[in-house]
Parts: structure tokens; C-alpha cells; sequence
């Protein structure tokens, strides 16, 4: 199980723009079927110009929803990405840890801010 299934963004996205949330989707779909077969998974970001957090919260932040913190360290790396993008990167993962973490109260808090009695 030392083979590590590599998930070219700019080939699933079809270029090096990665500012949509369904093209994170995508990538998203990629690496969850891969991680829930405990396969090792890196990601590699060579030839995306654009990046934004939109995409990454869809392709890498709801991971932290479905999978351990531990697992996602253990099977997934990142490859071919800008110190800027990493720092975006890192934001989004902060950000997706604490809000999965107290996800029923984020949820609470934002139904009360659009007045959403549902």
C-alpha cells in the first residue's frame, strides 16, 4: 500500500483556475473515495495560476467533516503549491477544523443571523 495515487487539479478543474466551489467539488469527490479506501493521496496544485477559498473549502476544507483530523494527515499530501496558496490553504483547514468542531452552534448562530426558523 506504498502507492500514492496523485489528483492533478488543472486536469480535473481543465485548466489553472480554481475559483469554483463545484470544480472543488470535484476534487473533493476524487480524494474522499480514495481516503475512504485508506489509499494515500497526493494533491498536486502544478499549472493552477488562480486559486481561491471557495474552491479549497469545497476540496479539501469538508474533508475535515467526513474523516478524523489523523486520517487526513496520515493519507494526504500536497504538492506544486505557491507559499501563498499554502497560507490560503492553511486558513482553510483552520477554519474547517473549528467549524466542524462546533458545527451545530455555527449552524444555530447563522439560522438566527438569516432569521431561518426552519
Amino acid at each position: 500500500m506504498s502507492n500514492v495515487n496523485i489528483i492533478r487539479v488543472y486536469d480535473i478543474v481543465g485548466g489553472g483556475l480554481c475559483v469554483s466551489s463545484d470544480d472543488g467539488q470535484l476534487v473533493h469527490d476524487k480524494i474522499a473515495e480514495l481516503l475512504r479506501k485508506k489509499h494515500k493521496v497526493t494533491i498536486s496544485f502544478e499549472n493552477v495560476d488562480t486559486l481561491i477559498s471557495a474552491f479549497l473549502n469545497a476540496a479539501i476544507g469538508q474533508l475535515y467533516g467526513e474523516f478524523p483530523e489523523e486520517e487526513i494527515r496520515t493519507y494526504l499530501s500536497v504538492e506544486n503549491m505557491v507559499p501563498e496558496d499554502k497560507a490560503l490553504l492553511k486558513r482553510v483547514i483552520d477554519n474547517a477544523k473549528i467549524y466542524f468542531e462546533n458545527r451545530k452552534n455555527y449552524d444555530a448562530a447563522w439560522k438566527i443571523e438569516v432569521n431561518d426558523e426552519e
